[in-house]
């Protein structure tokens, strides 16, 4: 304890206290722990580096007795603050769950979870003493050869540099090639829950161009789980189509073009240019797309639907991201392109009308694949991204350049002519747009989706979505932290899914529904027939959900 910081511990702490506070989703006592020591690490590594810079400046210093004596002041008074904030943190939590309609908290096990924060800082701390002794210990050594300063920097730079080799070579190299490994085993699993279509019109069947096997996982899910012309029928009381759906995945490993070249012939095979209505669908890292958004599309238009889509990666989204954050663009660009291409040699009388869609990472790399220089002269009609990243660059820019007024969480650009959010709730309050252009472009997002509203400059900065008036399901009691309210968002986008449907990162269906019918237009249906395709598609979707067990279906990966 002597060689502790004093000024470390005090800031520690007080970042510990400032982690207990609600962000974006409720958080479970373990979670809360391990997020609460992490802060308590990063505010005692300020505190050390703070007073490495006085000590270096040669700034005067208080006596060893008065420090003593302020150092314990300090820290009890940091303490009480802790304790505090601790007896306030059960009530944070529920101030979210409440909003999402979950069973409030009994305790937050304050405990346990100090406990488990100790823990933490213990371990982080353990591994800056670590890095810390390899740093002196170089620079000492290099101090017999070359000047003390340059000895100091270049000792520093050797821990880097192993500390970096042991993260990426050793760690990170052999974690990813089994994380690879296992995801693209599991990929080629073959669910009993997923039999090979005998259709002949349906992708996989004997007669399709593309291999049941080599779909993969996910798309054999996709394919397989789609509403039959007869279960939509039944419920509209009105003709349906068959709904038409193409996947091909990395099972098969020619170049994305190539494979995209393969979608394009199954759609002519399936007769996927006679349909009313034609999306190019962007997975998710593992290559799962949403049943709300698809089935929501597929009921709206009487199955006279056709969706195309093409696997990049086996992994989840984040990590696809971080390893391969090329590959989505790559495919989702070589399926819009081919598709697109093919779909301006047609009549424009005679041609379905064409959408994008995408869901978090899918929605990115739509949104990349999307050159609105290249398809000015013949535009596509309209796209409906879901959950889009904080990285996606034109939902970036419109929430930049948003009108005066219009808060971050649900934006208002321009006349509303061709760009336009939703959410829960559908448009903004009171909002009021220009009809449609020719092309309509629809963010779908919750303000609690962190995945959405991270930032990195949360780190020194408030992010503008925290500012008044706030989200329909952001607590009130959050409040804006230098450095801890960036790690709580952190925590936040890695558990964004475990949030009851139509919050957080998972959405609902009852939303696609509001969504595709501002987007397409779909005809033959009233207010009453619209609430009532809502409340099914919901209660589908949560029979699925709740009756899914250990067998993981195309219901199971909620979220992407």
């Amino acid at each position: 304890m002597r060689s502790l910081s004093g000024i470390g511990l005090v800031l520690g702490v007080l970042f510990f206290a400032a982690a207990l506070t609600p962000t974006l989703v409720p958080r479970t006592y373990v979670i809360q722990g391990i997020l609460a020591g992490a802060a308590f690490a990063s505010g005692y590594l300020i505190g050390v580096f703070i007073r490495w810079i006085w000590l270096y400046l040669e700034l005067p210093a208080v006596n060893e007795h008065t420090r003593r004596r302020l150092n314990t002041v300090a820290i009890t008074a940091s303490i009480l603050v802790a304790l505090w904030f601790l007896w306030q943190a059960t009530e944070w939590q529920n101030s979210i769950r409440l909003l999402m309609d979950m069973e409030p908290l009994d305790s937050g096990h304050p405990l346990l979870l100090s406990l488990i924060a100790i823990v933490t800082f213990v371990v982080l701390l353990c591994i800056g003493r670590g890095f810390k002794f390899l740093a002196v210990r170089s620079s000492r050594y290099g101090a017999r050869y070359i000047p003390r300063r340059v000895a100091n920097v270049l000792g520093v730079a050797i821990a880097v540099v192993v500390f970096w080799l042991l993260a990426t070579d050793v760690f990170w190299r052999f974690g990813f090639n089994a994380i690879d490994a296992s995801f693209r085993e599991f990929d080629a699993l073959i669910e009993p829950a997923s039999p090979q279509p005998k259709d002949p019109n349906k992708t996989g069947s004997a007669a399709s161009l593309i291999g049941w096997k080599s779909i993969g996982r996910a798309g054999r899910e996709f394919i397989a789980s789609g509403p039959s012309a007869e279960t939509i029928s039944l419920f509209t009381g009105k003709p349906a189509q068959e709904p038409i759906r193409v996947y091909v995945g990395l099972q098969d490993q020619r170049p994305a073009m190539e494979r995209a070249k393969l979608a394009l012939a199954e759609l002519q095979r399936v007769g996927a240019f006679d349909r009313s209505v034609l999306v190019v669908a962007v997975p998710t890292g593992t290559g799962w797309l949403d049943p709300a958004a698809m089935d929501s599309l597929e009921y709206l238009h009487h199955g006279d639907v056709a969706t195309v889509a093409l696997q990049y990666s086996y992994l989840n989204s984040p990590l696809s991201l971080i390893v391969e954050p090329d590959r989505g663009a790559e495919a989702a660009n070589a399926i819009l392109t081919v598709i697109y291409d093919h779909w301006t040699r047609l009549p424009r009388e005679n041609r379905p009308r064409l959408y994008l869609h995408g869901l978090s990472l899918g929605a990115l790399n739509s949104e990349a694949s999307l050159d609105l220089f290249k398809i000015v002269g013949d535009p596509i009609n309209g796209a409906v991204w879901s959950g889009p990243p904080f990285a996606n660059s034109l939902w970036r820019s419109v929430t930049t350049e948003r009108n005066q007024g219009s808060p971050a969480w649900l934006p208002q650009y321009r006349d509303g002519s061709t760009i336009r959010f939703m959410n829960q709730d559908g448009y903004p309050e009171g909002a009021e747009f220009a009809p449609w252009g020719p092309i309509r472009l629809l963010y779908l997002q919750y303000a609690s989706d962190s995945v959405t509203f991270f930032s990195p400059l949360g780190f020194f900065r408030q992010p503008t979505w925290m500012h008044q008036p706030r989200g329909p399901d952001i607590s009130p009691e959050l409040r804006w932290y230098p450095v801890v309210t960036m790690l709580q968002l952190l925590v936040d986008m890695a558990f964004a899914t475990t949030t009851p449907l139509g919050f957080g990162h998972l959405y609902a269906p009852e939303h696609y529904v509001e969504a595709w019918r501002a987007v397409t237009e779909p005809t033959g249906w009233n207010e009453d027939e619209i609430a009532r395709l809502k409340s099914y598609l919901r209660e589908t979707m949560d029979a699925a959900l709740n009756s899914a067990g250990s067998v993981e279906d195309a219901y199971s990966n909620r979220g992407g």
